[in-house]
């Protein structure tokens, strides 16, 4: 019932906000600015229930450019129900700076229940009886939990060499404040019946063997400089119906203060591509990446991260969950180098008008696929806590694989909510056979 809830109120507020804008102006045409503020609402299987409100302020101009815009100013507060934050400041223009793309980002992102499953996928055995609120006393539903705060200023430039080709730069700075669950700090305002008790996680065995070493077991800040190339021939930016966008670029990791030790450089390509079988109606999508440690030691935290060239959504953790293999429990898959596959068919099922708005209604049937392809070397999960022990199997470079689909109603192509429902293959990778994510756009 809340699930449905949350979906009728986000298609209202579509309608609302578009009749809102046909008030402003009598043509299909937008021009000047348009702002707005919504709720931000949505679900995620991970983080669950998200409540907050969010703005997105389009400089369209004169029009001419319209359904592009000129400047874009977005910006979003938002708490979930399983204690994760989203705060965010964002910019994007084609035009501040004539001939380039110019995107900066802003982002504090509190997790008090993060997810740490251990390395190397399935080299480390989940047992879903430790998250089950019925298990016994001394296993709590936070075995499999940490807390992890992130940071996170970047601001990128995209340039032409010569179209399709584009150029990428750009500076950030991720800052993680990791560590053991604060029980006290989730009991405060928690009913006696649902409080924790104060038990050895996951995360604290980690730090206590050496996996995790006491440098990098409290978190760090890492500044960090890019770039690469980008193959561009999409026919738009937002939900594309044909064309190729791929990048190749490199990210140089440092460390400050206690984190001088860690330095490292990794290497990212990805491969997009979208193939329209029937014009306005089917469009087959897929899409291709890697993230590869080439060289230097990276503190595990980072590889929960996914390099991007610039920030397009508010998260990029992975690999498990929504924004990489949905379905699969987020970070499962957490390696020194990792691969990931997404396929979908993104079909139009019917297409009409709200006063001078187009919409959509699309279905899109999906498979996502990751593995590890540099794993831990010296990685020996020897100790035997609660009975999780090392995998019995040599299944580490095995796929972790999901399937699902996805709802889409799409207004003007550039406002899109989506709702994907999405199952594990494997019981290793979810002990929820269902689970569902109702987001902002397509995943790629």
């Amino acid at each position: 019932m809340k699930k449905t809830f949350i979906l009728v109120v986000a298609c209202v507020a579509c309608c609302v906000m578009a009749q809102a804008q046909d008030s402003t102006n009598s043509e299909n045409i937008r021009k000047g600015w348009t702002f707005g503020v919504l709720p931000s609402f949505a679900y995620d299987a991970d983080l669950g229930l998200q409540l907050g409100a969010l703005t997105n302020v389009y400089c369209f101009g004169d029009g001419a450019i319209y359904p592009e815009y000129y400047h874009s100013f977005y910006a979003e507060a938002a708490t979930t129900s399983k204690h994760y934050g989203l705060f965010r400041l964002a910019y994007d223009s084609k035009y501040l700076i004539p001939k380039h793309r110019l995107s900066i980002d802003l982002t504090y992102l509190p997790d008090q229940m993060c997810d740490f499953y251990g390395y190397n996928g399935y080299e480390t055995e989940f047992v879903d009886d430790y998250v089950d609120d019925d298990s016994p006393e001394y296993i709590t539903r936070a075995f499999y939990k940490m807390k992890r705060d992130m940071f996170r200023f970047s601001a990128d430039l995209q340039g032409t060499i010569k179209k399709p080709w584009y150029w990428n730069a750009g500076v950030g700075l991720l800052w993680y404040n990791v560590g053991s669950v604060d029980v006290d700090r989730l009991n405060k305002y928690t009913k006696d019946d649902d409080k924790l008790p104060v038990a050895t996680t996951l995360y604290d065995e980690y730090v206590k063997q050496g996996y995790i070493s006491d440098e990098e077991a409290n978190g760090g800040a890492h500044p960090y400089v890019h770039g690469g190339v980008t193959f561009d021939t999409r026919d738009r930016q937002q939900n594309p119906r044909k064309g190729i966008h791929a990048d190749l670029f490199l990210t140089y990791y440092a460390g400050l203060g206690d984190m001088s030790s860690f330095n490292d450089l990794k290497l990212n390509a990805t491969w997009r591509q979208y193939i329209s079988l029937i014009p306005q109606h089917l469009t087959f999508a897929y899409r291709l990446g890697t993230q590869l440690n080439l060289a230097g030691e990276s503190p595990f935290y980072l590889n929960t991260y996914i390099n991007q060239l610039y920030m397009q959504r508010v998260i990029y953790e992975g690999l498990g969950g929504a924004n990489s293999i949905r379905g699969i429990m987020r970070n499962r898959v957490l390696a020194e180098g990792v691969a990931f596959a997404n396929v979908e068919f993104r079909v139009q099922v019917a297409h009409f008008r709200v006063g001078k708005e187009n919409f959509y209604i699309g279905l899109n049937p999906f498979m996502d696929a990751g593995m590890v392809v540099q794993p831990y070397d010296e990685y020996d999960y020897a100790y035997n806590l609660l009975n999780i022990t090392k995998s019995s199997e040599n299944r580490m470079h095995d796929l972790h694989l999901s399937a699902g689909c996805g709802l889409k109603v799409a207004m003007n192509e550039n406002f899109v909510l989506s709702v994907d429902w999405a199952t594990a293959l494997d019981k290793q990778d979810n002990g929820k056979a269902s689970n569902l994510y109702i987001k902002m756009g397509y995943m790629f």
